[in-house]
């Protein structure tokens, strides 16, 4: 049996790619919080952890199962929640280059793809089988014998959950991802427009069939629905800001990887937006404006 300490060591490797698993599944770092926590004490109530052969594997098998069972008491919530539902987001400062905090679970959360706006978006409009199949086995890498005692289906069932989930994937994603200092000057573009009430410039930034998409969770006002078009999009933008912005009023800073904004309301209200980019224009731009949802969010500081 191995000693606690190394033990411990051994599970805090790997942390962050626990998170991964379980805030990719349910869309919210508490969750995945409580998942990992869980999972640790799973591990130290094993009689012998060391006859796990394969202890990435278990944990993520373990924290799979639990964030699965964390996002079907989710839908029954997201039932009776008011306006649009979308992910809890993980903001840091533009271009911050700093020692991960060990204490901030945020910054635990390796920032890949797998842990994007624009993937979460699209994987909550699959079932939770079908995106833990999906995450399990496409991201991280589990085989399907692993995934069908996560999901309780057979690996034949679970290889179906996935390859529909890789469908409806493949079918959302960018079909010209922007390189990232292409998408950094996007959305500093349309910050200064933004700034400025610039209605043209946003237009020219925006692709025609752009999607804007707020969540207040009636806590906040925010949109009562998706808006779609770039005209109906930058002239909500523009009346939503009521003209030229005061300085100071929006940051450009880091959503779930990609460049984003931090806005700061009149009344001390934070929005958090995240940008989707496509063939080199803003295609979607979904606005976290729920106050439950935003309690990690950093604020960049000067």
């Amino acid at each position: 049996m191995p000693h606690d300490d190394d033990l411990a060591q051994a599970f805090e490797h790997e942390r962050p790619r626990l998170l991964r698993v379980a805030y990719s599944t349910t869309g919210s770092l508490a969750e995945a919080e409580d998942c990992v926590q869980e999972s640790w004490l799973r591990l130290r109530r094993v009689p012998d952890p060391g006859a796990i052969r394969d202890l990435r594997g278990w944990l993520t098998t373990v924290v799979g199962r639990l964030a699965l069972d964390a996002l079907g008491s989710a839908r029954a919530r997201r039932e009776r929640y008011v306006g649009t539902w979308l992910p809890e987001p993980l903001v840091e400062p533009a271009g911050a280059v700093r020692p991960a905090d060990p204490a901030d679970p945020a910054e635990q959360v390796t920032l890949d793809e797998s842990v994007s706006m624009a993937l979460l978006v699209v994987l909550d409009e699959l079932s939770p089988a079908q995106r833990t199949a999906f995450l399990l086995h496409d991201v991280f890498g589990l085989p399907f014998t692993q995934v069908a005692e996560v999901v309780g289906r057979t690996p034949a069932a679970v290889r179906q959950l996935a390859s529909r989930a890789r469908r409806h994937v493949e079918r959302s994603r960018p079909h010209e991802p922007a390189p990232r200092a292409e998408q950094w000057r996007l959305v500093r573009a349309f910050a200064a427009a933004c700034q400025e009430g610039d209605l043209e410039g946003l237009v020219r930034l925006l692709d025609p069939e752009v999607t804007w998409r707020g969540d207040g969770g009636g806590l906040v006002s925010s949109l009562p629905g998706v808006v779609r078009g770039a005209e109906q999009v930058a002239r909500g933008l523009v009346a939503f800001g009521g003209g030229p912005l005061p300085p100071g009023t929006m940051r450009v800073v880091t959503v779930n990887g990609a460049a984003g904004l931090v806005l700061y309301g009149p009344e001390g209200d934070v929005s958090v937006a995240a940008f989707t980019v496509d063939g080199g224009r803003i295609t979607a731009i979904d606005v976290q404006r729920n106050p439950e949802k935003l309690t990690s969010v950093r604020f960049p500081e000067g």
